[in-house]
């Protein structure tokens, strides 16, 4: 059991109330390596009182890590991250889609997608590969409506959908 468990919100009100050094200390203790010599004290407190909720919660999984560097990634271009997927689908949800007549399966894994016993890490990367052209992944599963990205749980209930566009998946 981690140290800060038995009080987590103690451990946290006092972080705010410990001198400079001590912050310091405790970032080294919990990090294993020295803050930067300029690190100001608001970043130390939060840095330490986030690591602190890491032990007591856990850390976020690599799926989750991945998906932050490509948001941040995205906001260093100077790209808008509204529009990115803000879509959450259940772990072993299968995607379905009939493509010149044949089925095409897609499992749904906290690491990406498996499709042909492969993993792959976007939609659009098998969409790709299964037309051979640049479809967008998420439209090809038919996981958009109106141009917009659908919760995979309304996916199957996409009522307005332009001609053309593929039928709901299943799961």
């Amino acid at each position: 059991m981690p140290k800060h468990q038995a009080r987590p919100s103690a451990d946290l009100e006092a972080i705010a109330n410990l001198p400079t050094d001590a912050l310091r200390r405790k970032w080294a203790e919990l990090f294993g390596s020295e803050p930067a010599p300029r690190i100001s004290r608001d970043v130390l407190v939060r840095g330490v009182a986030y690591r602190i909720q890491e032990e007591i919660n856990g850390r976020l999984s690599q799926a989750r890590r991945r998906q932050l560097k490509r948001l941040a990634e995205e906001l260093r271009a100077g790209r808008s991250i509204a529009s990115l997927e803000n879509r959450t689908f259940k772990m072993g949800t299968k995607l379905i889609r009939e493509w010149k007549g044949r089925v095409h399966e897609v499992l749904i894994t906290e690491a990406g997608y498996v499709w042909g016993g492969k993993h792959y890490r976007s939609l659009t990367q098998i969409a790709r590969l299964i037309t051979g052209t640049g479809w967008s992944g998420p439209r090809f599963f038919g996981l958009e409506i109106e141009g917009r990205s659908a919760p995979a749980e309304n996916a199957g209930r996409a009522s307005r959908r332009r001609s053309g566009s593929p039928p709901p998946c299943g799961s």
